[in-house]
């Protein structure tokens, strides 16, 4: 596989604009790491800050979510990618109908995008980066 180059641009709310370009083999662990060192530069505000809870006090639908934010942070993923997580970290069973209901739900709410037919469903994380190259592609 060639090597790619990835350049991101991030500015802070102070106005700083950070420039981190990476060279090499892009992994996921590698783009993690990225985001956390852009997360951290004050660039990305987290996805839902306010975890404080115990996961026992949570919902269905915001340990679903949870599940999402934290294992699922970049790139696409099934109901039974959710599923299969959520019962490894709940330690419980969890129908997959279940997890393709709240999935859909915050799909419709604009948390998620979805992609493709009923049974090759694919979601993944909206984010400012995404909506804006969403943005991007409807105007060429």
């Amino acid at each position: 596989m060639p090597a790619r180059k990835m350049r991101v641009e991030i500015f802070n709310g102070s106005g700083d604009r950070y420039t981190i370009t990476f060279e090499g083999q892009v992994t996921r662990e590698k783009a993690l790491r990225l985001l956390d060192l852009v997360e951290l530069l004050g660039g990305v505000p987290t996805v839902n800050p306010g975890w404080n809870r115990p996961t026992s006090e949570l919902s269905k639908i915001d340990k679903i979510r949870l599940v999402v934010e934290r294992s699922f942070p970049i790139g696409w993923f099934s109901s039974r990618d959710v599923q299969s997580t959520y019962e490894e970290e709940f330690k419980g069973p969890i129908s997959l109908s279940t997890v393709s209901t709240y999935l859909s739900r915050m799909a419709d709410r604009g948390v998620l995008t979805k992609n493709g037919t009923s049974n090759r469903r694919r979601y993944r994380i909206v984010t400012e980066v995404s909506k804006v190259s969403s943005f991007m592609k409807g105007n060429k």
